[in-house]
């Protein structure tokens, strides 16, 4: 595990790696072929300037380009308490350099072990039902009790349970995003992942300044799918992120799994779809999964509690508590009786699931648990 350093530790083999992926035309694929033939990214560029590379392939502006962009990058660190990993670090997550087209540097935010001995990828549907929650929190808690590792991508619905639940629990945490680590998408999971940064945190492929474009989020899933010994789908429809990290880990030979549901959910589909392909191996219960890996039994483990604190609610929570618990319990009475976006109203109710405070019931209802 790592700490934060300064940049002004930072190597040399780091800023040249940096520059490589700034070179046009060099992809994922290509920066790796590039270091394996010439020994380093700095030894690269050392033949590039003696002639043995090429030169009209990469022209001295574009390459004097490249290497000012990547030290004003690494002088922003420091600003955003950014590390940065170039794979020939012993930090560097060895899982991401069994990958053909695994990056050459991974941007870190908090505190964490990419080499810990068991990591496991939790992806599902933004649409998580109270049944993807359920099986989610037992699949972390399971996790817990081997000393795993989880991660997952910090986007709503099973992401976000996954990261709660692993916060919960004092699981080492990690949500891997596709953005620069100077910013956070989406906005609302902010909380939560200065709470991940205590053990773990955010891991990105992206640089300094980049935004959450639609493009990057399959990027982003193969470093999910790359970091993990296996990945689980607890929900997902037939089409999504989800799947995508599930076939990019059927790609690098990882564990594939699938929490199965109901035929008529819509959100179970994509799960069920994965096993009928045998794209995934079914998995009934959280216990199956050490007996998939082929775990040692677990030490003992005691799950971590907050004690009776009180559970904190923003001002959407709380109105719309206070309306379940009247009786306005269906999304459109709820809707009619407050002045909120649809979205708005749907990332409240998500919310007061989460904290274990309303329950969804068949027809788009809610009611409230008496835990608040």
């Amino acid at each position: 595990m790592y700490k934060f350093s300064s940049a002004l530790n930072y190597s040399s083999e780091l800023h040249h790696s940096i520059a490589i992926t700034l070179l046009p035309g060099i992809g994922y694929r290509t920066a790796r072929k590039i270091i394996r033939e010439t020994g380093s990214a700095q030894q690269f560029f050392k033949e590039l300037k003696s002639g043995r590379v090429r030169r009209d392939s990469f022209p001295s502006d574009l390459v004097k380009q490249s290497l000012s962009f990547a030290e004003r990058e690494i002088e922003q660190f420091e600003k955003h308490k950014i590390r940065a990993l170039h794979l020939d670090e012993p930090e560097f997550p060895r899982r991401i350099n069994a990958c053909d087209d695994g990056p050459i540097v991974l941007y870190t935010k908090g505190e964490m072990d990419l080499n810990s001995a068991r990591c496991i990828a939790i992806v599902g549907t933004r649409n998580a039902t109270s049944y993807g929650i359920r099986a989610t929190e037992e699949l972390v808690e399971h996790i817990a009790r081997y000393k795993g590792s989880v991660i997952s991508g910090l986007a709503y619905g099973i992401d976000t349970a996954a990261h709660r639940a692993a916060n919960e629990m004092g699981v080492q945490n990690v949500g891997v995003v596709a953005h620069g680590l100077d910013k956070l998408y989406p906005s609302s999971n902010a909380t939560l992942a200065r709470k991940m940064e205590r053990f773990g945190g955010l891991v990105s492929d992206f640089k300094i300044g980049t935004l959450p474009d639609r493009t990057n989020f399959p990027m982003r899933n193969r470093i999910i799918a790359g970091l993990c010994d296996a990945t689980i789908v607890v929900e997902a429809g037939t089409k999504g992120g989800a799947l995508i990290t599930a076939k990019m880990a059927n790609a690098y030979n990882r564990d594939v799994f699938a929490v199965p549901g109901r035929h008529s959910d819509a959100y179970s589909s994509g799960c069920n779809l994965l096993v009928r392909n045998n794209e995934a191996a079914i998995l009934a219960s959280a216990s199956d999964l050490a007996w998939h890996l082929g775990w040692e039994e677990p030490e003992l483990f005691e799950k971590k509690t907050t004690g009776a604190a009180q559970v904190k609610l923003d001002e959407n929570e709380t109105l719309l508590l206070s309306l379940i618990r009247k009786g306005v319990n269906s999304l459109d009475t709820i809707c009619d009786a407050v002045d909120l976006q649809h979205h708005m109203i749907s990332a409240a109710l998500l919310s007061l699931e989460f904290k274990k405070l309303v329950r969804s019931l068949p027809g788009k209802t809610w009611e409230a648990t008496g835990n608040g």
